[in-house]
């Protein structure tokens, strides 16, 4: 780097500030950022140090400031596309999301292109923590805060890697809830439906019957509906797991589908989805709606949405279904996390010892019909002194 030319930085003040601003020109054009001090040695370090940056290269702070939350945002679901991340999701109206995004659009006041947000500086390690805590207080578990957590972490490694932020603020994450154990047996179901909406049935018994993502089921065409044969093609690109697949359509499914009209565009409605939901566990006792201040906001907890795949996947096993065809049905790529999902009740386990019990009384009845017939083919007098011994 050669010899830095006179007038390519200085310090001056502005009326009604004390404090003294930096200026150096990047790409012939002058960049102002307060030092916020009104030292002079200490402005002067401060310029130096920036200097130094823009000979190296790095970002500089008044650049971060115009860069915004939308626009870590439209690099983040970039970035999903370039890999092709099956997290990556679309909504009916076309517009692309990934779970946990919403949250973050909301705290850090996204809402289109035209409303970006806050800016970068004010995405950082406190910002990050007080949104945890907001969303805690809401009553949501440790996993879903990670997994926005997750996306802000994301979103400035990538800022890194493109050159406009040289230090990534530290996410810190909270422990992991376990692996959630909650279904939902067949005599409830029937009641909660009746509780929700007419256009949330179909989409509710999708997921209970056939054990299909949300994600996955809010993607599905009419044209990917096969009525007559009861049957549903999920395409490679609508998988978290990348690979298409078939599933079956329970009966009581194809009459409530073949009701709607006209059978065009997404089969299944979800608007509203989650407020339905909470509304109609709680009426039937499966979740329980609480306020939380005198806005009249509520906080729920109890039996989620996801909780239907894992009732889906035990239905399937308790009525003899083998693990190959069940995983197929429901998409699991691997064991370990069908395992998970694979419920076993206290019902289930009473019956197992049952069971066993039944084998093992079967075990020593046959063992005592050998035994006494082994006696029976040994000669009198054998039998005689082995059974006096």
């Amino acid at each position: 780097m050669g010899k830095r030319e006179r007038g390519t930085g200085g310090l001056f003040k502005i009326k009604g500030s004390n404090n003294y601003y930096a200026q150096i020109y990047r790409d012939g054009r002058p960049c102002r950022i307060t030092t916020k001090t009104d030292v002079k040695q200490e402005a002067q370090a401060f310029l130096r140090n920036l200097l130094t940056d823009a000979d190296a290269g790095k970002a500089f702070v008044g650049d971060m400031q115009k860069i915004t939350y939308g626009d870590l945002r439209a690099a983040l679901i970039q970035n999903y596309t370039e890999r092709g991340n099956k997290s990556l999701l679309v909504h009916a109206d076309g517009t692309e999301f990934i779970n946990g995004l919403a949250p973050l659009d909301e705290f850090y006041g996204y809402k289109s292109e035209e409303e970006p947000g806050v800016s970068l500086t004010k995405i950082n390690t406190d910002s990050a923590r007080e949104f945890a805590t907001k969303r805690l207080a809401e009553g949501v578990t440790n996993s879903t805060v990670n997994n926005s957590l997750k996306l802000i972490r994301r979103m400035l490694h990538i800022a890194h890697e493109d050159g406009k932020i040289q230090v990534i603020a530290k996410i810190r994450f909270y422990k992991a809830n376990g692996a959630r154990k909650g279904f939902l047996p067949q005599d409830k179901f029937a009641e909660l439906i009746g509780h929700l909406p007419l256009h949330l049935r179909p989409l509710i018994t999708f997921l209970y019957w056939c054990g299909v993502r949300l994600g996955e089921a809010q993607q599905i065409d009419w044209k990917q509906v096969d009525l007559d044969q009861a049957l549903v093609r999920l395409e490679d690109e609508q998988t978290k797991s990348g690979e298409a697949r078939t599933v079956p359509l329970p009966d009581v499914l194809v009459a409530m589908l073949k009701q709607v009209d006209p059978k065009t565009g997404p089969v299944f409605d979800s608007t509203n989805l989650r407020k339905a939901w909470c509304k109609a566990c709680d009426a039937v006792g499966l979740g329980k709606l609480e306020p939380i201040d005198k806005q009249n906001n509520r906080r729920y907890t109890g039996l989620i949405v996801h909780d239907l795949r894992r009732s889906a996947i035990r239905n399937l096993m308790k009525a003899g279904t083998s693990e190959n065809v069940a995983m197929r049905i429901s998409g699991h790529k691997t064991r370990a996390v069908f395992d998970r999902y694979h419920i076993v009740d206290t019902v289930d386990v009473v019956a197992a010892m049952r069971r066993v019990q039944d084998a093992a009384k079967g075990l020593t009845s046959s063992a005592r019909e050998v035994s006494v017939s082994s006696v029976r083919k040994v000669p009198t007098a054998s039998r005689r002194k082995w059974l006096s011994a």
